[in-house]
């Protein structure tokens, strides 16, 4: 594929209808308005008063036509947010990815927040490193928990199902129990996370790693949340829900169940996010170097053509612009391959979504983020992957990258 031979009708087809957003230095501001150190930074160099958005809020949107309520932060300007969380204490339970990333936005948005960490382990240190201190924002579990009166429980998967007899006692009436993955609870007769009766149990679940939730704050951005509740005793468990997504980072909210989310982020995560790109990236470049290719080229037309060039287009202007923008060639040869890929992948996703609905999945992976030698074992086969050729020559093709800093 080669866009030096794009057909420039088709480009300017697609250009007159994608999307153009001018952002002039107003508009910056109100942007960073969620990130204290976005804000901070354009405010320094602007020296204009930062403005919040007030023009967007709750609205229902027609995706593709099925109605929905979607959230956003602009209902939620910080005095409000601070305003609405100045008698609650954010225990945050757990320093993993997403810990870190909702903990240091919560932080930064001015929220009262404690982690809750093992003592002198290496999530302990890592807290200490971002400044959270002993004794006065960074705690043992037991303490954190006791302490806060919104219990963000953001221990891995299996974490929470080996922790859970003793932390149960401690969610006392009263207090809000928050996850960021319905995992746990939905799953209970395998995990026996039974949430008390007496307390409102909601989820803001990020759609990314808990790195991208940061990254995406501190640049006045915010990453697109899942919300929902379990459990409400207050009447008033949507609402935290919706608050909480903001001061954690998101910049938008749509409405799930538990259900629907651990089962569509499982059913993802196996599929076209993680698992069945590696297994088609790994296919189409061993057919590639069976066939006399080198291991360059290969790379290239599989995993650094789509990362760099296409896929972007896809995550800014739709698949159809993508189409649009490549070679005649191209694109009569993916028109006619995408059916054959659908028909031949869907048994193959059917069976996937099975094993995630039937628990299977679940079990799996209790039992191996369970094992003594969890760390051991995951390291050795993320390792297998990293010796893969592929993944080797793509190496040492990032680093010609212009950008790279290898």
């Amino acid at each position: 594929m080669s866009f030096a031979s794009r057909s420039a009708q088709a480009l300017r087809a697609v250009s007159r209808r994608a999307p153009r957003t001018a952002v002039n230095s107003a508009s910056k501001a109100q942007l960073a308005s969620y990130s204290l150190l976005a804000r901070n930074a354009v405010a320094a160099s602007s020296r204009t008063p930062v403005v919040q958005m007030t023009t967007r809020g709750v609205k229902t949107l027609d995706f593709a036509g099925t109605k929905e309520v979607v959230y956003e932060r602009s209902d939620w300007p910080l005095a409000k947010l601070q305003d609405y969380f100045k008698n609650d204490t954010l225990a945050l339970i757990g320093y993993g990815s997403q810990g870190h990333g909702q903990g240091l936005n919560a932080r930064d948005n001015g929220l009262n927040v404690i982690v809750g960490v093992r003592e002198g382990g290496e999530s302990w240190k890592q807290a200490q490193e971002d400044g959270w201190v002993p004794g006065e924002t960074l705690f043992s579990i037991d303490e954190a928990i006791k302490r806060g009166t919104i219990v963000m429980n953001l221990l891995s998967d299996a974490a929470q199902s080996q922790t859970w007899p003793k932390v149960a006692p401690l969610i006392t009436k009263g207090k809000t129990l928050y996850f960021s993955h319905g995992f746990s609870v939905v799953y209970k007769d395998d995990t026996h996370v039974i949430p008390p009766p007496d307390v409102d149990v909601i989820l803001v679940a990020p759609k990314g790693s808990g790195r991208t939730v940061r990254t995406l704050f501190k640049e006045g951005r915010g990453i697109n949340s899942s919300i929902a509740v379990w459990q409400d005793v207050t009447g008033k468990a949507k609402e935290k829900a919706v608050a909480i997504g903001v001061a954690i980072g998101s910049g938008y909210m749509y409405e799930t169940t538990f259900q629907k989310e651990v089962y569509s982020d499982l059913y993802g995560e196996r599929g076209v996010l993680m698992g069945a790109i590696q297994g088609l990236f790994l296919a189409q470049y061993k057919v590639l170097r069976a066939n006399g290719h080198s291991p360059s080229e290969a790379f290239n037309e599989t995993v650094e053509e789509a990362t760099q060039s296409l896929y972007p287009l896809i995550g800014q202007y739709g698949m159809d612009y993508m189409f649009n923008a490549c070679s005649t060639t191209a694109r009569r040869g993916a028109l006619d391959w995408a059916p054959i890929f659908e028909k031949t992948n869907i048994p193959v996703f059917e069976k996937l979504y099975e094993s995630v609905k039937n628990g299977t999945e679940t079990r799996k992976s209790l039992e191996f983020n369970g094992r003594d030698t969890y760390r051991s074992d995951l390291a050795k086969e993320l390792k297998e992957i990293d010796d893969q050729e592929i993944w080797r020559a793509g190496k040492v093709v990032r680093s010609l990258r212009p950008d790279s800093l290898q």
